[in-house]
């Protein structure tokens, strides 16, 4: 009897919540109350700054009027460059808050504390920071201002963004891709992640899974604008998905130092897409495919193998850090040869900082200074020729850690796969 109660009592001791035993989850659950309650406070005390609030609701009210011709989708700061997603979001925000900024302020501090549970999520999923490191996601002054204090669409795009990481570490490639869709629905910048992410999936499924999943992103992208897209495509299209724009130079955080002739010219924007596409084809060679012997013997192989009846054979599970190494990487290369950041552009790479840092070879001190030192430059306003130069520095400094990390092995051992599959 002593020994079957024994028994018994030993299950109990299993069915405690996970959250006592792992402590780095703990840490995580303290570290979103706590900014938690920093965000209220800030809510309540920090002044709020109109910059483009005023625009986005003069936007969302000729849409909620009638009009479909994205030429006459104006606001005070200009024509609306945003998808139609960027439409229906600040729509449902105007009827919940009635325009008011106030309250818009607490619908953007709860998706605040969205977005920073789900990257907290995938940084613990994935295991590369200490736990103590994670309170680095907490401690930038410009992230809290741009999701609280100025209201930008930036913030649903990165938080849509982060959903679908979160779902590719599981897998859900097809999920994944009409989260990412979701977002770009939003902002277009969310298209810098594109690079890897295909890279990923053709590591990841047959060419068939592939074709099926873009097939879903682009059904998104069609039932998102189909307003649009069906009364004045050509204005949708252009408007919406704009690669040409050219940014103020006054308002740049990276390219200050650039004279604003060199700035603006055609010249200036091909030299920085050629060692955009320059530095994404050396990763995904040296880097990203090494282990399968380069870029160019990955895709004759994935070429080979969709020619054959046996294209689902030879498939393998990719590791999540792998997922997110690639992706973060890759986004962070379209951040460093970005024509101008603006100060909301900060969001955009963020929460992938800390990560980028801990997968170089460089020592705790230097990833902390290099941190703080990209934090205070985006801090700085207005930007200068100083602070500007000194982040782009930073930047590079960064990406050659990365260029010089070791590369690891990206699949699940096949050991573990064949367990998974009995089960």
């Amino acid at each position: 009897m002593a020994l079957k109660s024994g028994r018994k009592r030993q299950p109990s001791r299993s069915r405690r919540p996970q959250i006592f035993k792992n402590p780095k989850a703990a840490f995580a659950l303290a570290l979103i109350f706590m900014d938690a309650l920093l965000v209220a406070l800030i809510i309540a005390y920090v002044p709020y700054t109109k910059i483009d609030w005023d625009a986005y609701m003069s936007q969302v009210t000729g849409f909620l009027g009638g009009e479909r011709d994205y030429t006459n989708l104006k606001g005070d700061t200009g024509p609306l460059v945003y998808p139609a997603g960027f439409l229906y979001i600040y729509s449902a925000i105007r009827f919940i808050t009635g325009g008011e900024v106030y309250p818009a302020q607490i619908l953007f501090g709860i998706l605040y504390i969205i977005n920073l549970s789900i990257v907290i999520f995938i940084y613990v999923k994935t295991e590369v920071l200490p736990w103590w490191a994670l309170i680095l996601l907490s401690l930038s002054k410009r992230v809290h201002s741009i999701f609280v204090l100025r209201l930008f669409n930036d913030c649903f795009a990165m938080t849509l963004l982060h959903a679908a990481l979160a779902m590719l570490l599981y897998q859900k490639w097809h999920l994944g891709l009409i989260l990412f869709s979701g977002a770009v629905s939003i902002k277009m910048n969310v298209l810098l992640y594109a690079p890897p992410l295909l890279l990923l999936m053709l590591k990841a499924m047959n060419i068939y899974g592939v074709i099926s999943a873009l097939a879903c992103a682009a059904l998104v992208q069609i039932l998102v604008g189909l307003p649009f897209l069906v009364s004045h495509p050509i204005a949708y299209i252009s408007r919406a998905f704009n690669l040409g724009r050219v940014f103020i130079h006054f308002w740049s955080v990276n390219f200050k130092f650039i004279p604003e002739p060199v700035f603006v010219s055609k010249q200036f924007a091909i030299s920085l897409l050629i060692a955009h596409l320059g530095l994404l084809a050396a990763f995904a060679h040296y880097k990203w495919c090494r282990h399968e012997g380069g870029l160019f013997k990955f895709l004759h192989s994935k070429a080979t193998s969709a020619l054959s009846s046996s294209s689902s054979s030879g498939l393998k599970i990719l590791k999540e850090e792998h997922i997110m190494t690639t992706l973060f990487a890759g986004n962070f290369i379209g951040i460093v040869c970005a024509r101008s950041l603006h100060y909301q552009f900060y969001s955009w790479y963020f929460y992938s900082l800390p990560y980028l840092l801990w997968k170089t070879h460089f020592p705790t001190l230097l990833r902390l200074a290099l941190f703080v030192g990209v934090e205070f430059c985006w801090n700085v306003y207005p930007s200068n020729n100083y602070s500007s130069a000194l982040l782009l520095c930073l930047h590079l400094l960064i990406l050659w850690g990365l260029w010089s990390a070791q590369s690891q092995y990206p699949y699940v051992e096949e050991k573990l796969s064949t367990r998974k599959k009995e089960k």
